[in-house]
């Protein structure tokens, strides 16, 4: 009996703890055929969970070998069907974990992009992190390809596409 009973309280606790297991995985998987090549898949972190309708932290990475170049500008557009909302005064840019001091950052409404300044180029080789807080997750879930590209200093003024991220909100 002795047994029997402790058998269920072990059981009993494995299942109550397996939703906030759940609950913390919240970087990227394993993607099939989401139409971007996985040499362009960017990695990312939603710290918070990527809960429909909640407030959020997107930490959007960019690898070191996708910085060819030297960044003046950061230019991060989104789909359509994103319904929700950013706060531009709580995007940072982080090189090496260090806060890069910006100029500017600009958010689009109505053309969907977020346009991100910083003072002084960020250099080529950097492993890069946008940070994007005090966000509100759209109502509804689904899969939002998010695109990155940079502006690179004495450039001509076209944007260099490095990469996408696939964030799911559910």
């Amino acid at each position: 009996m002795r047994r029997l009973l402790s058998t269920l309280v072990v059981t009993g606790c494995l299942l109550t703890g397996l939703p906030a297991i759940s609950l913390a995985q919240s970087l990227p998987g394993f993607t099939l055929w989401s139409g971007v090549k996985s040499e362009n898949q960017l990695p990312f972190r939603l710290d918070f969970g990527g809960q429909t309708n909640a407030w959020d932290r997107y930490r959007l990475r960019i690898p070191a070998k996708r910085m060819k170049f030297a960044a003046s500008q950061f230019v991060v557009n989104y789909p359509q069907y994103y319904k929700g909302t950013l706060d531009p005064k709580k995007i940072e840019v982080r090189v090496k974990d260090k806060k890069v001091p910006l100029s500017d950052v600009k958010w689009d409404q109505e053309n969907r992009v977020v346009e991100i300044y910083p003072q002084e180029p960020v250099p080529a080789g950097s492993d890069v992190e946008l940070i994007f807080s005090n966000v509100k997750n759209p109502a509804f879930g689904g899969m939002f390809y998010w695109n990155c590209s940079i502006q690179t200093p004495g450039d001509v003024p076209l944007a260099r596409y490095l990469g996408t991220w696939i964030l799911s909100i559910s």
